[in-house]
């Protein structure tokens, strides 16, 4: 498969051959597995407190002759503490069992909880390969909501990798004739549900992926775009080529990462 290589003004300036990563079959199940894989290690541990519900000093006799003795009273033999007393006669609260007025509970969240999956590595590689056709999948990407012109796949020549300015930024992604695109990622709307009270109030939606060759300075100017993504192509993967696991989001690829995939043979 050969793509257009357009400058900076959405000029054409020549072809270029893609490398054999473009050509791997798209496996969304394969995609899928990578993904929640990546979103397991960002996942935080939490658990109850091992002392939770067992703080009280709850303590019942059996025994008939005993002080503290629960005998003749016709009540249930669960732990209790006590509130206060006259003589023998205890004022009791059932405490620490599960069940009772702040007592623990049976099976608490544990801490120690491992959430985090593994996942092969020629399967890892595979699925970003898979990921990797997705996006220059027209259908694909159209199907997950981008839009998208028709030169669209295209290979960006590598200067855009030098813009150091936002404004400069923008203003080539509306010359590649994505000022739509921008437009849907400038949006943000109110999450319907409790997710309001819990520091995420708002959903933004996901916008082109630009892959570069190295470190440049696209990566500060570009970054400040809202819903656009910059990645070196040594450090993709299946969660930024398919976020929410779903394949073909709409990836703008330099020339030199294009080569660099090739040259390097990279997740092969």
């Amino acid at each position: 498969m050969e793509l257009k290589i357009l400058d900076l003004e959405n000029n054409e300036k020549g072809e270029i051959k893609l490398p054999e990563q473009f050509e791997e079959v798209v496996r969304p199940d394969l995609i899928k597995r990578a993904v929640l894989a990546i979103m397991s290690h960002k996942r935080q541990a939490y658990g109850a407190s091992p002392r939770a519900g067992k703080r009280a000093s709850a303590k019942i006799s059996r025994r008939r002759h005993d002080y503290r003795t629960s005998y003749g009273f016709g009540i249930s033999r669960v732990p209790r503490k006590i509130l206060s007393r006259r003589g023998t006669r205890m004022n009791w609260q059932g405490a620490i069992a599960p069940g009772t007025v702040g007592g623990r509970r049976s099976h608490p969240p544990k801490a120690e909880k491992i959430w985090w999956q593994k996942i092969n590595k020629k399967e890892r590689k595979r699925a970003i390969r898979s990921a990797i056709a997705a996006t220059v999948d027209k259908d694909l990407v159209v199907k997950r909501g981008h839009k998208i012109t028709g030169n669209y796949p295209l290979v960006i020549d590598s200067a855009i990798e030098s813009v150091d300015k936002t404004k400069k930024a923008k203003d080539v992604l509306m010359k590649l004739g994505l000022d739509k695109e921008l437009i849907r990622c400038g949006q943000k709307k109110i999450r319907a549900g409790k997710g309001k009270m819990r520091g995420r109030k708002y959903k933004k939606k996901k916008g082109p992926l630009i892959v570069v060759s190295k470190d440049c300075n696209l990566a500060k100017s570009a970054g400040n775009i809202p819903g656009i993504d910059i990645c070196e192509v040594k450090n993709i993967n299946a969660e930024l080529l398919a976020p929410g696991a779903v394949p073909g989001r709409l990836t703008l690829w330099s020339k030199e990462a294009v080569e660099l995939l090739e040259k390097e043979r990279l997740f092969v």
